[in-house]
């Protein structure tokens, strides 16, 4: 059986049913994976010793070009309104198609873990035809012990050829670029991008099928944990402060991105972390800052100067400029991914209206509410046309990577909330004293004070009235913060100006929601936003 860091022949059973005429590498490790992809002209060096390499035309996410094979088996499971289907005949000729064109190139396996669980763990089998998409994954996922590799077992096979071209005709895809996933085979397979994150989103989009069935909740949030074990996971869209907020150098880190709730609490699916690095500074993170200048770190898209140092602030190639590298890099990460049951959920979102108070505490109803809602807003300059506040509903806080319906998993979120007796929190990181462009941003310094109340149980003691918008219970006063910031009418100079855009914001919540009322209890229901009772 092969060693690792060997490179072999292979049988088809090892790569996925490809054969080539190249060269086989076997988990490799970082230091010949740099000079493999150095040698191939693949990324460069940094100054610091981290490699970068650019991706090309696609710098994210390709959501439109992401399938999922129908058949007997997801016929009835997958949330069809929200995954596109591909045929079985289609797939296979895709997968045959990989298979021609794979035959004359070199490849490189990586045999890894998604889920820190032993229970609800995945082995998956990454086949990359790139040196760097190698090292990436090797980054992201969990690398299982030296010695289980001689008999490790997959259950999942990706193959990922980013020189492929699909044939929209031919593979019932919509262009050249196709991320196909066959549930039945348990294969994925990525062509026409060289976006590493694909590989990494497969793996998330498999657990959130498989997990359900077993009871386990897959989350796309982060998590911690203080030093008296208990736990905070976090939900959040890009931009609320999910990761800054969840890297508390008081707390351990479990994980920045993707979790599991299942029988023995909260486990990481991944061994690394993904960070945007647009703008980012020592100053601002110290933590993600430190792990740029480390071997072993990929930077993806990120422009370097004259001497080979990033230009962190160059969005030339793109805004989603980012790094991976192995939890370990960062210094109170937790050694196993695995902790207890959580005692808190903070859901976060940035509201560009103005309208939400800075922290509310939220029933189980209303949480599952607000989970399947999934709000956030952009505001002018972070896409293109955007130039106004644009509320933005992501069902679970991640619909993308959501093969079955958000009912699936808003129910078994509420029924393992009310079991651990979980408090959840709705924190606004948006704006406060008026909308985007009129108000401010809520002060990080505001928002921290209230989250570490949240978190040690002194918040749950403190008064609280009922939102008349929302229905969820806001608190009069803490300690440390100043109270007319809790209030958000109160912050307005225009008190009518703030009803009129409350009453607009929760237009957007009623409409929204529209879609789920014949999924959800009526309580959920009952925690509707609605204008409750007339302005003072």
């Amino acid at each position: 059986m092969k060693e690792t860091g060997s490179r072999n022949p292979a049988k088809g059973s090892e790569t996925g049913g490809l054969r080539t005429a190249g060269t086989v590498y076997f988990n490799l490790n970082e230091a010949q994976l740099y000079e493999e992809a150095i040698r191939r002209r693949e990324a460069r060096l940094t100054a610091h010793g981290a490699l970068v390499a650019e991706t090309g035309p696609h710098t994210g996410r390709s959501p439109k070009d992401k399938f999922i094979v129908r058949d007997a088996e997801t016929e009835q499971a997958i949330w069809w309104e929200n995954n596109k289907p591909m045929g079985r005949e289609q797939f296979d000729s895709l997968y045959h198609d990989f298979q021609k064109h794979a035959e004359r190139l070199d490849l490189f396996v990586q045999d890894l873990i998604g889920g820190a669980d032993p229970d609800n763990a995945l082995p998956v089998r990454v086949i990359t035809e790139y040196a760097w998409h190698s090292l990436f994954i090797r980054n992201l996922l969990i690398r299982p012990a030296r010695a289980d590799l001689q008999s490790f077992a997959p259950k999942m096979t990706i193959i990922d050829l980013p020189s492929f071209r699909a044939d929209p005709a031919r593979h019932g895809c919509r262009s050249e670029t196709v991320i196909a996933i066959d549930f039945s085979r348990m294969a994925v397979l990525i062509g026409g991008t060289a976006y590493a994150g694909e590989m990494k989103k497969s793996v998330f989009t498999a657990l959130n099928h498989i997990l359900p069935a077993r009871g386990v909740m897959p989350m796309h949030g982060s998590a911690n944990a203080g030093s008296n074990g208990d736990v905070a996971v976090f939900f959040g869209l890009s931009g609320t402060g999910k990761t800054t907020l969840s890297a508390d150098p008081r707390r351990t880190l479990i994980g920045d991105d993707e979790h599991g709730w299942g029988p023995h609490g909260i486990f990481n699916f991944e061994g690394g972390c993904y960070a945007k690095t647009i703008r980012l500074s020592e100053e601002a993170e110290p933590e993600i800052f430190s792990t740029t200048r480390r071997f072993g770190t990929v930077l993806e898209n990120v422009v370097l100067d004259e001497n080979g140092v990033p230009d962190f602030n160059d969005g030339s190639l793109t805004e989603n400029t980012r790094c991976a590298y192995p939890l370990h890099f960062i210094p109170n990460a937790s050694e196993t991914g695995r902790a207890g049951q959580p005692k808190n959920i903070i859901m976060l979102t940035a509201d560009a209206f103005g309208v939400m108070p800075p922290i509310a505490r939220l029933t189980p109803a209303q949480a599952m509410y607000h989970f399947l809602s999934g709000y956030t807003a952009k505001v002018a300059g972070t896409e293109r046309g955007v130039v106004e506040p644009e509320a933005t509903f992501s069902t679970c806080f991640g619909a993308p990577f959501m093969p079955r319906h958000p009912s699936v998993y808003g129910n078994l979120l509420r029924d393992l909330i009310a079991k651990h007796n979980v408090d959840c929190w709705l924190v606004n990181t948006g704006w406060t004293g008026g909308a985007y462009g009129t108000g401010r941003r809520m002060p990080i310094a505001v928002t921290r004070t209230l989250l570490s109340a949240a978190l040690d149980g002194s918040l749950s003691q403190a008064e609280f009235r009922v939102d008349r918008n929302f229905g969820f219970e806001v608190p009069v006063a803490v300690a440390g913060v100043d109270a007319a910031i809790l209030n958000p009418r109160s912050t307005w100079a225009d008190k009518k100006a703030y009803d009129a855009q409350a009453e607009r914001l929760v237009g957007m919540f009623i409409q929204n929601f529209e879609r789920f009322q014949a999924y959800v209890e009526p309580d959920v229901m009952d925690a509707s936003p609605q204008m409750r009772q007339a302005a003072e």
